[in-house]
């Protein structure tokens, strides 16, 4: 899963980026609302974490001009005015969620998770598919009830496959979905990690279509 930060405090904006690393997700970075706009109107983000008060556009007219382009990816907005009338204008510009500064790290992530799931149809932490089984509270992928160890990149892979259980998910979707933009794609690097996924999950869990993408089915 790849997420999108938009924080104009530094430090805070580590810290965000630090505690959404760790917990399994790609990471993007925004400074500022023109940079922040146009970056999640050309990348494919997950959820984006969105400050409200930043330099040359405010958050809420970011949101607002995002969803008058058709932009649907969930919105958690971080703002430190503690106004009811503010949540209710940030709600009903498309916000998703909304925390107040300050706040605790496993807060943000707890409510990251639920947007996230919320946009695939996922009611729960738990998501099973055959044998296979996702926590997205605790990161982890179990195989008959056995973990499964993984590197962040594969996890992220599983999580987003299992996430879109049943459905062909092209190498275009994979490499918008789970790497940020610093990574250095090679050509074949979704084929590879495809098939490292095979080998732990099993040869038949993951299928390709030739020239349309791969399906995760039970």
């Amino acid at each position: 899963m790849r997420l999108l930060i938009v924080e104009d405090d530094p430090e805070l904006q580590r810290q965000l980026s630090a505690a959404v690393r760790g917990a399994g997700y790609a990471v993007d970075t925004a400074s500022d609302g023109e940079d922040a706009h146009h970056i999640g109107a050309t990348e494919s983000y997950d959820a984006v974490i969105l400050d409200l008060g930043l330099p040359r556009i405010d958050g809420l007219s970011i949101l607002e001009r995002w969803r008058k382009e058709g932009n649907t990816t969930p919105v958690l907005i971080l703002t430190a005015r503690d106004s009811w009338t503010e949540k209710v204008r940030g709600l009903r510009c498309g916000a998703d969620d909304y925390v107040t500064k300050p706040f605790q790290m496993e807060e943000i992530l707890a409510r990251i998770e639920a947007l996230i799931r919320r946009a695939k149809g996922i009611s729960t932490p738990i998501v099973t598919v055959g044998a296979l089984t996702l926590d997205t509270a605790q990161n982890a992928v179990f195989r008959d009830g056995q973990p499964v160890p993984m590197t962040p990149l594969e996890y992220r892979l599983t999580a987003y496959l299992m996430m879109r259980r049943g459905a062909v998910v092209s190498k275009t979707e994979i490499t918008e979905h789970i790497y940020d933009q610093s990574f250095d794609l090679d050509s074949n690097v979704v084929e590879v990690l495809i098939n490292r996924l095979r080998k732990k999950l099993g040869r038949d869990v993951i299928t390709t279509r030739r020239g349309q993408g791969y399906v995760l089915t039970p």
